[in-house]
């Protein structure tokens, strides 16, 4: 019932929240303004008040952003047991405090859940459900650098997300089973207090968790998604459902240390360790513990093609993988076109570039590069610019690498009205973390529908698919492939 619910939600007030706000703003007016004597009409609004908020925390669960409504109650509650014989104060002076008071309040109910929403994400549009798994690895050849142990080796968790077969009574599951771990490591990379996060267990998604795959007899083209500095493998979420939907299968993976936070199946939990501190030449060299782990992610999936008794995993056609990913991920999706030739095809979301440049004729495979309109905005100032302070150099070398990367036939764009988090979920969280004029859901809609065509194209090597269509259809993004 709790999974049906929240899947019909919008991206700001469900009818149970207005419900559990509405009733209770309505008694707490009636008690501050017109009658609070312990008469028939109040005691059935404050029985239906005190079920309704019951059955909201019991059937939604606690969430701070609607603790203001729950206290709505509480006053009425406090007049009707102890002061129920006062009469409401006439005084001009008075009404107009509490009424002030009472204003304010209601709009502190309102805006919560509005500012900070339980969001839903859009509904995918390919014919696929889609079934999600976590897998634990560890790779024998590599040592861990960050534990004292010399013994230790480097532990990654991937999330396999793969169209699936489902029945009517399996249940999708919460967009993170983690919650607190996920909100203290992201104090890192998001302005916000730990509590703020901590409902996004509640949020569902539209994958079911170890559904049966569907079979297909050529198998599934395989797509890696490698995340943002100090976030998480799901952060995308609504992208990668998108893409499964149409038939594919999205292999997210944590890298250690540097994502939020990863939790293994023991319960162990490790926090990041901010590295973007340390400076571009420090970032050049880290990327290699990145490809490195991407590389190693794929081999051993090529290993479970050949070896493992699950169906999921002889179901990869190990022979048609793209990768995509976000900021630093970016950046590493961009380095396996140059180091692995099993990768055919790569998306950089809003990554400045950093390891190796790329040839001096391009990559020399398809490649995307998708900007935020503030990191074009930059980039341009410190072209045009004269200054040699730190920012200025820094975004007039991801302008340089960028170009370099693009040369050859690579494609670029830039969505209007965006900002670095647009391209993840995190734009879903807050209305503050979203740009000015930002639609986070038409956002998200560009980039599934750009990156579905340009994968389609380029990985599965589909007739119909044609970048062209994307850039006639969204002129205001400038798709561009480069000379």
């Amino acid at each position: 019932m709790l999974n049906q619910f929240h899947k019909g939600r919008g991206s700001n007030m469900n009818f149970f929240d207005l419900l559990v706000i509405s009733i209770n703003s309505i008694l707490l007016g009636r008690f501050l303004f017109f009658s609070k004597s312990r008469n028939r009409l109040n005691i059935f609004l404050l029985i239906c008040a005190g079920m309704i908020t019951g059955l909201h925390m019991l059937i939604e669960g606690y969430r701070w952003q609607i603790l203001p409504a729950y206290l709505l109650l509480l006053l009425p509650c406090i007049q009707f047991l102890f002061f129920w014989k006062n009469n409401i104060s006439t005084s001009w002076l008075a009404r107009i405090v509490k009424g002030f008071l009472y204003i304010l309040w209601l709009y502190v109910v309102f805006e919560l859940p509005i500012i900070a929403p339980m969001f839903s994400f859009p509904e995918p549009s390919g014919p696929y459900k889609i079934g999600t798994t976590s897998l634990h690895l560890v790779d024998k050849n590599r040592l861990d650098e960050y534990t004292k142990d010399l013994d230790d080796h480097r532990e990654l968790m991937i999330q396999i997300w793969y169209p699936a077969e489902v029945n009517k009574n399996e249940l999708t599951a919460p967009y993170t089973a983690h919650s607190k771990e996920l909100a203290a490591g992201l104090q890192t990379a998001l302005p916000l207090p730990q509590f703020a996060l901590q409902h996004l267990n509640k949020i569902q998604t539209h994958s079911y968790q170890d559904a049966q795959l569907v079979k297909n007899e050529s198998g599934w083209p395989v797509l890696l998604f490698s995340h943002g500095m100090n976030l998480y493998r799901y952060q995308n979420t609504f992208q990668v459902e998108e893409l499964v939907s149409h038939g594919y299968i999205v292999v997210g993976i944590d890298h250690t240390y540097d994502a939020a936070a990863t939790v293994f199946p023991d319960g162990r939990t490790v926090l990041n360790s901010p590295q973007l501190d340390d400076g571009m030449p420090a970032l050049d060299k880290h990327i290699a513990v990145w490809t490195d782990d991407v590389t190693f992610v794929l081999d051993q999936l090529e290993k479970f093609n050949q070896t493992k008794n699950e169906e999921l995993y002889h179901s990869m056609d190990m022979r048609k993988i793209g990768m995509f990913g976000h900021s630093y991920g970016g950046a590493t999706a961009m380095q396996m076109l140059l180091r692995d030739d099993r990768v055919k095809a790569s998306i950089n979301m809003d990554g400045g570039l950093f390891g190796d440049d790329a040839p001096k004729q391009g990559v020399g495979k398809p490649f995307l590069m998708m900007n935020a309109d503030e990191m074009e905005k930059y980039m341009t100032e410190a072209k045009n610019s004269e200054k040699n302070d730190l920012a200025t150099t820094l975004f007039k070398e991801f302008d340089r690498r960028q170009a370099l990367a693009l040369k050859g036939g690579g494609y670029s764009l830039t969505i209007p009205n965006t900002s670095h988090a647009s391209f993840t979920d995190t734009s879903l969280f807050l209305k503050l973390l979203q740009s000015k004029g930002e639609d986070p859901q038409y956002v998200h809609q560009i980039i599934n529908e750009v990156s579905l065509e340009f994968f389609n194209q380029y990985v599965k090597d589909d007739a119909a698919a044609s970048m062209k269509k994307i850039a006639d259809r969204y002129p205001k993004i400038q798709l561009t492939k480069n000379k």
